[in-house]
């Protein structure tokens, strides 16, 4: 009797057995309830922008009743955003904005989101955490070269580039007086961006610029602005405005640009030459005359007051 109770115990631990492992093969089998998942990676609830919620997305292969929870790294729930709530099948997306349930902004750190599915009674804790960052980057260090710049699309000095680190990789926004210009399309620690004077692609007007740089990280925050050296556009310019000189005597008068070559006008007569010191020969009749200096199409002009030559 020993051997045959023996016999029927260890022939009912294996039909045991296998029917838990065909069970267990089964669930294995069986499609997952949720599907195509979709979770942000990192946001920041108190930016002010519209990284300020994090959207948890995923697709129901059945409607049902539906609890999405966060977890902190002790596994502890720290938020509902949504609790027992009825969703259609197919396509379900909730926004957390970082809050417990208290209504209480959460510290930084990763935080994994976690499916209840109430009529199927599974849960499924998804394998895409979000980290909330909360923290602006830094500008640790910058250089701006040249400080003296022509946008006027002769490849000659017709940019200002800026190099920067940052305390994390960000987007780097360049502001001139104020407003954004550029803004860099990767988030890197070290970089740099290139300004090439224009607005609405039309080049600005000469003069000198104010320049700040800040950054943006993934998470929306924004950091300190920090001031740079200021630029100047200029495209040609003269050494001065006001030149007094005798009839038919010569004259010199510096000329600033960053073009091969600049064309003149002075009364009657013009001419072309390279940047630097332009030397001419004033009208042979005393009055008022305009000198007109051109470089790329931009001009600049200086009053000659010609007098008669002393007898």
């Amino acid at each position: 009797m020993a051997r045959i109770a023996s016999t029927v115990l260890v022939v009912a631990l294996l039909a045991a057995t296998a029917t838990a492992f065909a069970l267990t093969e089964g669930l294995k089998l069986e499609p997952s309830p949720i599907l195509g998942t979709r979770v942000d990676e990192i946001f920041s609830p108190t930016c002010g922008c519209d990284r300020a919620t994090a959207t948890i997305s995923f697709r129901l292969r059945k409607a049902g009743r539906v609890d999405i929870a966060l977890l902190n790294g002790d596994d502890e729930v720290v938020a509902t955003p949504t609790r027992g709530q009825r969703f259609a099948r197919g396509r379900v997306v909730v926004r957390w904005d970082g809050r417990d349930a208290a209504g209480r902004p959460l510290p930084e750190g990763s935080y994994r989101p976690r499916v209840h599915l109430r009529e199927e009674r599974r849960t499924i804790v998804l394998p895409n955490p979000i980290e909330i960052d909360t923290t602006g980057p830094a500008i640790e260090a910058t250089a701006v070269a040249p400080r003296v710049f022509s946008p006027d699309g002769d490849r000659r000095a017709d940019r200002i580039v800026v190099t920067y680190r940052l305390s994390e990789p960000a987007k780097a926004l360049l502001l001139v007086a104020g407003k954004q210009r550029v803004e860099t399309r990767f988030p890197r620690e070290r970089d740099r961006l290139s300004w090439y004077g224009r607005v609405g692609g039309r080049a600005v007007r000469p003069g000198p610029k104010a320049l700040a740089l800040q950054a943006r990280d993934p998470a929306g925050n924004l950091g300190e602005v920090v001031r740079l050296p200021t630029v100047s556009v200029r495209f040609v310019a003269l050494g001065r405005t006001r030149v007094s000189v005798a009839a038919g005597a010569r004259f010199a008068i510096r000329v600033s640009a960053d073009a091969r070559t600049v064309r003149w006008r002075l009364g009657s007569r013009s001419g072309t030459a390279r940047p630097g010191t332009l030397r001419l020969r004033a009208p042979t009749q005393a009055g008022r005359f305009t000198l007109t200096v051109t470089a790329n199409g931009y001009a600049t002009r200086a009053a000659v007051f010609v007098r008669k030559p002393q007898s």
